[in-house]
């Protein structure tokens, strides 16, 4: 039971410190809308979802204006469209994605993600045709994400898939180049990547997954920001059990709004991802976390160190709060969505390097980062390699969205607005990882794959 103390702290984390339910996100099942006319197919997706999601965005609101707790998203999630599509005749696959933003505009949520593919041990022909369609997909749709697992710690990196993936971002990236190559914003490449991620450009519904279900994102970097300004100059002990603390408050919240959705929409409730997901306002940013840890700028030595104590503080507050933690859980670093981390990249304090280190403890993984517009598909796959070994090794999700900029040089900003803010153009290594990309194959699993 909350005393009044408690409820007056949360009010106040609401109002003056950015506290919000970052997302609410419907999982649908598409598996019984696999049809072998593909036209049909999509019509099937089309009334599955707007029928499921009728009430979702009118439900949210009706949450938000009765607790008072800002609800930003409300979204979908939907089963792999390869999956789905695999037994239409065709090879195809964007008609699916325009299904599937005609059902999101109709259903008017913010995102629908599940335009996926999941081939970390290898491609079917529908994982192909998938991946081929997402220039197409993305560039003529307004609200679909997509996103491709790669690899997992059970089944290695596959490398082909790897390769494929560098030419499918520059394609993308040239089909929205008067949006400043926006359509990459909406495309994830995974590394274990997990069934009841709420997070968007990431989520889809897992095969095992129930027909439909409610998973809630919260957020809340300048609650964990303003809590450590009573603690400065204190111990690290103190610092993760104030983190600890904090994140408990915060989950406990997306507890309450996760099952009265679910109470109200008559779904299941999944889970609560607890992540820290920073936007570009002052005031909510992650990276002012790890300065008011005691660094100059985020960036400089000692950020890794300062990010896996608040990576773990989250994780171990969140989970005493919720029985159904799950998602990605932990703190994000996308730099575009980030005021801290847009600021220490564009000072240089913030390289491709130490964001790749500073992965290997948090949540995802290099997340919304600017390129310059030239940088070859090669030295993209090359790039998705390094963060997917990382996740395979270390037993983690692991993810990369990058936006190779047409027509942008290092130090030009990219504006996406809204969430998604804006990113410096950052520099990636000159020398060339084409022979490496081209020999294909599958990095093999690690040995922390043989558990059973």
């Amino acid at each position: 039971m909350l005393n009044q103390s408690e409820i007056m702290q949360t009010i106040e984390m609401i109002d003056q410190q950015h506290l919000d339910v970052r997302t609410i996100t419907m999982g649908i099942s598409l598996l019984s809308c696999a049809r072998s006319d593909p036209k049909q197919a999509c019509d099937a997706i089309y009334d599955k979802i707007t029928h499921y999601a009728e009430h979702l965005v009118k439900t949210g609101e009706d949450i938000e204006q009765e607790f008072g707790i800002p609800i930003v998203n409300k979204r979908i999630s939907v089963t792999p469209i390869a999956l789905v599509a695999a037994a239409s005749d065709t090879n195809d696959y964007a008609p699916f994605a325009q299904a599937l933003d005609r059902a999101a505009k109709q259903t008017g949520v913010n995102f629908i993600g599940g335009f996926s593919a999941l081939v970390q041990k290898g491609m079917t022909q529908a994982d192909r045709n998938l991946i081929a369609s997402i220039p197409e997909a993305l560039s003529t749709t307004d609200l679909v994400c997509a996103s491709v697992n790669v690899g997992s710690t059970k089944a290695g990196i596959d490398m082909d898939a790897v390769a494929q993936m560098g030419y499918t971002i520059k394609e993308l990236a040239e089909r929205t180049a008067a949006q400043g190559g926006f359509g990459c914003a909406k495309l994830v490449v995974f590394c274990n990547a997990v069934e009841d991620n709420p997070f968007m450009a990431g989520a889809f519904h897992g095969v095992g997954e129930p027909e439909k279900v409610i998973n809630v994102g919260v957020s809340g970097p300048g609650v964990v920001h303003h809590a450590l300004q009573a603690v400065k100059g204190q111990p690290f002990d103190v610092v993760a059990e104030t983190i600890k603390k904090t994140a408990f408050r915060i989950t406990r919240m997306g507890q309450l709004v996760a099952q009265e959705a679910s109470r109200r929409l008559d779904t299941p409730f999944g889970i609560v991802d607890l992540s820290l997901a920073p936007t570009p306002a002052v005031g909510d940013s992650v990276a002012r976390i790890l300065e008011e840890m005691g660094l100059e700028v985020c960036g400089t030595h000692g950020t890794t160190a300062a990010l896996a104590l608040l990576n773990d503080a989250v994780k171990k507050g969140g989970v005493m709060a919720s029985s159904h933690v799950g998602g990605l859980s932990g703190a994000f670093i996308p730099v575009s969505e980030d005021e801290g981390m847009i600021a220490a990249a564009s000072s240089g304090a913030l390289t491709l390097d130490k964001l790749e280190a500073m992965t290997c403890v948090c949540s995802v993984g290099l997340d919304m980062i600017a390129v310059p517009g030239d940088t070859s598909a090669e030295t993209i796959s090359a790039i998705i390699a390094d963060e997917a070994a990382i996740g395979m090794v270390n037993s983690k999700t692991t993810a990369v969205r990058l936006i190779p900029a047409p027509g942008k040089q290092i130090g030009d900003m990219v504006e996406f607005g809204g969430l998604l803010g804006s990113a410096p153009v950052q520099a990636v290594h000159p020398y060339s990882s084409a022979l490496f990309v081209a020999r294909g194959g599958r990095i093999p699993a690690p040995m922390q794959s043989l558990k059973n």
